[in-house]
């Protein structure tokens, strides 16, 4: 079960650039007053901090919770002992949705219950998710496809905000 607030996937091959968009859409949709919660799925193992910083070996040292906190950011990292295919319903709990108006999510493109954007370039060579996955509310690409959802232009932010903004007050 998804939380009251609303939850948009954006979903692509690798290479598509689903993160290009988001960094020029995530600054139209704050500047509207919304306030943006990101879930991005990795397939790769990754640290949010450097070795030889303090927080970096504490952690490594064997905790499986770290919290690092300031007074201007704080982040949880937890190591997922199981070391399985984190799922999105999980992910959603750990964040403070309280405090968010919207959640973005990139990645999780076969999640089937997660409303999303697809993102296609025909020149990467790679089928349509759509209409395989009926939950798919747009397609942002760089050409003109022949499909009956709303096709927007992957290179203009504002268009993609515009849309996300209409489709959040529905």
């Amino acid at each position: 079960a998804f939380p009251a607030v609303k939850v948009l996937g954006f979903a692509a091959y690798s290479g598509t650039g689903k993160t290009t968009l988001l960094t020029r859409v995530i600054p139209l949709l704050t500047g509207a007053g919304l306030r943006i919660g990101l879930i991005k799925h990795s397939h790769h193992d990754f640290a949010i901090d450097r070795p030889g910083k303090d927080s970096y070996e504490l952690h490594h040292a064997g905790c499986s919770q770290t919290l690092l906190t300031s007074r201007y950011r704080s982040a949880l990292i937890k190591e997922n002992v199981q070391q399985v295919e984190p799922r999105l319903d999980n992910a959603l709990r750990e964040l403070d949705l309280d405090r968010i108006d919207l959640v973005l999510v990139e990645g999780f493109r076969h999640v089937v219950e997660l409303t999303k954007i697809e993102l296609h370039r025909p020149s990467l060579n790679k089928p349509l998710l759509y209409p395989k996955q009926s939950n798919i509310i747009a397609i942002a690409s760089d050409e003109n496809i022949d499909t009956d959802l709303p096709l927007l232009d992957i290179n203009n932010a504002e268009a993609v905000a515009e849309f996300i903004l209409k489709w959040k007050k529905s």
